[in-house]
């Protein structure tokens, strides 16, 4: 490969690292993903580092029925919190579910007897597989936002998606066209956050 070409990649790799915001799921649109495109984004995912090869991590993509149910694991979280929630409050809850053309369910596997790759590797192995499938989406020009929750720790939540003892819902991964654009968030500064030792 000639330098011009190492240039041009590193340019372009920098580019998408620096550009890629999260974009909340009210504020992306149609077209999300194709299943073909989805499959390419968890082929980067799959380039995560993953000491052992355990792929300590799966992806769920939520397709309508799927939704459905997490819409009403939203709502009994909720009504756990908050018995007395007002009914506008409900009906958000379940709309939530519903938000972004691909939702994604990100899943960190800590079951496998393996000594020598401690859990919190495993989470790293994730966070990496995640990465890399956002830089992926934002390469083909989509959006991005990644969301959490207290649902995630509910049992209904386990129940509904057969999360298993010794797994973990970490995040949900909402995809889709953005319909806004956002200026850059500044970024903390180097020095903010390494030492030379």
């Amino acid at each position: 490969m000639n330098p011009d070409d190492e240039q041009a990649i590193t340019d372009v790799c920098d580019a998408l690292i620096h550009m890629r915001q999260h974009i909340g799921p009210k504020h992306l649109a149609e077209p999300g993903p194709s299943p073909a495109q989805l499959r390419e984004l968890f082929a980067a995912a799959a380039a995560a580092p993953d000491h052992k090869q355990l792929t300590p991590w799966r992806f769920l993509v939520l397709g309508d029925e799927a939704r459905r149910r997490l819409s009403e694991v939203f709502v009994a979280a909720l009504l756990t919190r908050d018995p007395g929630a007002l009914p506008a409050h409900v009906d958000d809850a379940r709309r939530k579910a519903f938000r972004g053309p691909v939702l994604i369910m990100a899943v960190a596997d800590l079951r496998a007897e393996q000594p020598e790759v401690h859990a919190l590797e495993r989470v790293v192995s994730l966070g990496a597989a995640i990465q890399n499938l956002l830089l992926a989406a934002q390469a083909r020009g989509y959006g991005s936002g990644l969301s959490s929750g207290r649902a995630l720790q509910s049992p209904l939540l386990r129940e509904a998606f057969g999360i298993a003892e010794g797994e973990h819902a970490v995040c949900f991964i909402s995809l889709g066209t953005p319909l806004r654009s956002k200026s850059a968030r500044q970024r903390p500064a180097v020095d903010a956050f390494v030492r030379w030792v």
